[in-house]
């Protein structure tokens, strides 16, 4: 294990822990925990993603967990979060495109996961990038950086560059976030699946909520999944 300060933030880089987001937890819990600090895990015996399915974390990909004071839970986060993941991507010579709410797919194939979880006045944002290996995964095609990068790529870099996309995206106006956002989008202005029904895909709007379409009638949704 080893602590480095890097780009502002504090780096504890682990070997082969559970999960760094569980670990991120427990320092909070701890009341060790400090603003601005990054878990990260060269593997995971149990890494997790929403609704606590499994993400698979094989050695040679970026698994971090970054502890950030927040006094309050903000549905706008996540879309800050995502834009600076594919910006950060974007990078390497990749056009990413986001799933919303911050699934990051390149090709239509997902590179990306992020959890976002809250735990006093901290919150976790726990990020897996797909860099040197990408899993066979039932139900949807994964992607690696290395296969469409146009430059070597390792995952310190990947990390330092990311660093610094959250600090730019996440401090930025939401507007600009929001934009860049509706830039990005995957499937926008199409035919997703919400709730089981079928309804367009309008946007976000200026509080963080997807903003759908049925039969004439606006929709908004803040939680829920939608099938593309």
């Amino acid at each position: 294990m080893g602590y480095t300060v890097l780009v502002n933030y504090k780096l504890i880089s682990l070997d082969k822990i559970p999960s760094t987001q569980t670990y991120a937890h427990d320092l909070i819990a701890a009341g060790t925990a400090r603003d601005h600090t990054a878990v990260t895990a060269r593997t995971q015996t149990a890494g997790r993603g929403r609704y606590r399915r499994t993400w698979v974390s094989n050695a040679g990909n970026l698994y971090v967990s970054f502890i950030l004071h927040c006094a309050r839970r903000d549905p706008r986060l996540s879309y800050a979060v995502a834009v600076a993941i594919a910006e950060t991507l974007m990078t390497f010579g990749v056009r990413p495109t986001i799933k919303w709410p911050n699934d990051i797919l390149i090709d239509g194939k997902k590179i990306c996961g992020v959890l976002i979880e809250y735990n006093h006045d901290f919150v976790v944002i726990g990020i897996g990038i797909n860099v040197q290996s990408n899993p066979n995964v039932e139900n949807y095609q994964t992607a690696r950086l290395a296969d469409c990068a146009n430059t070597d790529v390792d995952v310190p870099v990947v990390l330092g560059r990311l660093m610094r996309m959250l600090d730019k995206w996440m401090t930025a106006d939401f507007p600009d976030v929001r934009a860049r956002w509706m830039e990005l989008a995957a499937g926008l202005n199409g035919v997703v699946k919400y709730r089981g029904e079928c309804a367009q895909l309008i946007g976000i709007n200026e509080a963080g909520a997807l903003m759908l379409r049925r039969a004439g009638q606006d929709l908004l949704a803040w939680g829920d999944e939608i099938i593309m």
